[in-house]
């Protein structure tokens, strides 16, 4: 094993640590590695160095288990495998073997509900065969990145390298036999924590930690076009966002929700999802400024459709868009919208995903003549919404059904709550879908 350091005082941010880090494994640029981050902190970090080596960016799911009585402390570690490691001082920390299995078992449930929520549209990369560097944004005890190391060097990696920006010394002594090199930036002597050595170091979100695991690396061809475009409708020319990655087999038309707009933070972070699966996003305003200072043209239902059929009409004239099978994506008043549609042109949309949405909205009559797959996503908390889709559910006669996010409310702000939403979508889309080439001419809407 080949230890190697480069000394730093302090890092302004996981910016920073992830710049030097990838300096530091300059000589892998070339070798495609695979960067392999623990999240969430570790993400950010992993994300840049990637990007500078021309590596692939994954992530591998470790939980540290605290110490009783003191959490933040770590005594040991569970992986997806369910292997549980300890460190020397977990009985003295007060820590029998009743007390580690039932932490792990918790901690595992996490791991679980993490790896369903950011829905990365694919299964863990095989580290087998390849180098592999897993990173993480500071190591204290080691426990968490010794239960990586020995998760991901029991897949059979050609080489392991444990990157890190900060560490304290007994933290790398813990991982010191399990890799083939260990590459650090900094191991001061008096170590107390890994906030303690960046200027800012906020807490890093399921949200960040999915936009930036789809996020293409800089300088690759990844997202093949992404395009701002205009849609006429109603003498009107609307704004949208045409977002298509390599070898589309899908478009998804997104209709937002009342009081929003094709900016929405959800619905992108949900179209990353799609992008990472291979699906085409179209996102637009359903409304112009002055429209929607109205509230009530939010409402209006009959306006949001017509809107909607504009766009999906654009998209079957226009050359890039007109071979691929089209899904609508709807959120509150926007899933009404795209539901209407949908039991208009049955032969067009092939697929429909509800957010939080009101199918009430669309009618009886349009909710009996859908006839694409249709999902219905509703936070687990919003008793009034979960009364209206169990009511549509109840009339829909097509493949459909109705999925709760625990402990979500209407606008799914909870913890790692949209990305469970992105990840069902996804899923949805990339059953329903038809494969790439499909030919929708048949299927055209008629001439208004």
């Amino acid at each position: 094993m080949t230890m190697a350091q480069w000394q730093t005082d302090a890092f302004r941010d996981r910016t920073d640590a992830g710049q030097q880090l990838a300096q530091a494994l300059s000589s892998l640029r070339g070798q495609h590695p695979l960067i392999l981050a623990i999240p969430r902190g570790g993400v950010p970090v992993g994300r840049i160095v990637a990007d500078h080596l021309d590596g692939e960016l994954d992530i591998v799911l470790v939980r540290k288990i605290g110490a009783p009585g003191n959490p933040e402390y770590a005594i040991g570690a569970v992986d997806e495998a369910r292997t549980i490691q300890q460190t020397d001082d977990a009985q003295l920390a007060g820590a029998d073997q009743r007390y580690i299995k039932r932490e792990a078992a918790e901690q595992l449930a996490v791991i679980r509900a993490r790896r369903q929520s950011y829905g990365l549209g694919h299964p863990p990369i095989d580290p087998a065969g390849r180098t592999v560097v897993v990173v993480d944004d500071g190591l204290a005890t080691g426990a968490t990145m010794r239960a990586a190391l020995l998760a991901v060097r029991a897949r059979k990696p050609a080489r392991l390298v444990c990157a890190i920006p900060v560490a304290s010394p007994r933290g790398l002594a813990s991982v010191a036999d399990v890799v083939d090199d260990l590459v650090y930036l900094s191991a001061p002597e008096h170590f107390r924590a890994v906030g303690q050595f960046y200027v800012q170091f906020p807490a890093v979100d399921d949200s960040e930690v999915v936009r930036l695991l789809m996020r293409s690396p800089a300088g690759s061809s990844a997202s093949a076009l992404s395009e701002d475009i205009r849609i006429p409708a109603d003498g009107l020319l609307l704004d949208g966002d045409l977002q298509m990655p390599q070898g589309a087999n899908g478009l998804v038309i997104f209709t937002h929700g009342s009081g929003s707009n094709r900016n929405s933070p959800r619905n992108r972070l949900v179209a990353q999802a799609m992008h990472a699966k291979g699906l085409a996003t179209l996102l637009f305003d359903l409304l112009s400024e002055d429209e929607a200072r109205d509230v009530s043209a939010r409402f209006d239902i009959p306006k949001l459709t017509a809107r909607l059929d504009a766009a999906t009409r654009w998209a079957m004239l226009d050359s890039r868009t007109k071979a691929l099978p089209i899904g609508l994506f709807g959120a509150s008043t926007g899933a009404a919208a795209s539901l209407v549609l949908a039991s208009r042109y049955p032969m067009v949309i092939k697929a429909v995903v509800s957010r939080g949405g009101r199918p009430d909205l669309a009618g009886r009559g349009a909710l009996a003549r859908v006839q694409a797959p249709t999902l219905l996503i509703v936070g687990g908390a919003d008793h009034e919404v979960i009364a209206l889709n169990r009511s549509a559910l109840l009339v829909l006669t097509c493949t459909a059904e109705l999925v709760l996010v625990p402990n979500a409310t209407h606008l799914f702000e909870e913890e790692g709550a949209i990305e469970r939403v992105a990840a069902l979508a996804t899923s949805w889309f990339a059953q329903w879908l038809p494969d790439q080439g499909h030919d929708v001419t048949a299927g055209r809407a008629p001439n208004p």
